[in-house]
């Protein structure tokens, strides 16, 4: 695995950390997973940044990050992450954000803005504000079963995930065996954390450079959402991949060369 693994204590809350050290001179690279993700399923993506310091962490109750004292919501775990970047003594990052991740990782852009050089947003939406999935996708999201039955995740992958999953099934399994599951507390602490919340009246303020990445197939985030925030994001450019919602995870050296490209920029 690429990540050096360890525990930080910040406040009252340990987080577990990996960190991928680089060998470049770049800005580190602070990445916030989707729901019910921990360090491990960021792996082949940042397998194809060696020479990129990247920095990530498992949200309070996810993997073996401990559960929070008290819920939290965006803002939170922002400043958990700009706690971190203190903690490695970074003054500044690239921030990028997967899924739930990438509301985290608007509201970090918009909460810590001197500390954000450019965003990067994955297969995400701007909240409670945007075009929604199937009600049958949704239903099927708010409950954490296909993190516990294998066999409910073979069945639903395809319908969740689109692209790829829908014609090889096992793609599934093969991805959520990284995942460390711990409660089912945890992943409903990361639903409420983003109830609610919504940047759809703020998005066009953020003056960062940003890369919206979609998938073209995606059930779970329907790709008008990713052009709704390419509109509305002052300087920013879309890459679709022929791809579902994980196209990090199945297109991940595609995935990299459009980031390291838009990260190494002048």
């Amino acid at each position: 695995m690429a990540f050096a693994v360890e525990m930080v204590q910040l406040g009252r809350q340990w987080l577990r950390v990996g960190r991928q050290r680089g060998g470049g001179r770049a800005a580190p690279l602070l990445l916030f997973n989707g729901i019910g993700g921990n360090i491990e399923l960021l792996a082949p993506i940042t397998e194809w940044m060696p020479r990129r310091e990247v920095i990530t962490f498992d949200v309070p109750g996810v993997g073996h990050s401990p559960l929070p004292p008290l819920p939290y919501r965006m803002r939170g775990v922002a400043g958990l992450a700009a706690g971190l970047l203190a903690h490695y003594g970074h003054g500044v990052a690239d921030v990028m954000g997967i899924s739930w991740g990438g509301a985290a990782a608007q509201q970090f852009a918009r909460s810590h803005p001197t500390l954000c050089r450019r965003l990067v947003l994955c297969a995400t939406a701007t909240g409670a504000l945007m075009v929604p999935s199937h009600p049958r996708v949704a239903w099927k999201m708010a409950t954490p079963r296909r993190f516990v039955s294998r066999d409910y995740a073979r069945r639903v992958g395809g319908e969740i995930y689109g692209g790829d999953f829908r014609r090889r099934p096992a793609l599934t399994a093969g991805v959520l065996k990284h995942v460390k599951w711990q409660s089912q507390w945890g992943y409903y602490l990361q639903l409420a954390a983003a109830a609610g919340w919504t940047s759809v009246h703020w998005l066009h303020r953020l003056e960062q450079p940003t890369l919206v990445m979609a998938g073209a197939d995606d059930p779970l985030v329907p790709l008008v959402n990713a052009r709704l925030m390419h509109r509305l994001l002052r300087t920013s450019e879309l890459k679709v991949f022929d791809c579902g919602h994980l196209f990090l995870l199945t297109r991940p050296q595609q995935a990299a060369h459009a980031i390291n490209e838009f990260l190494d920029r002048p």
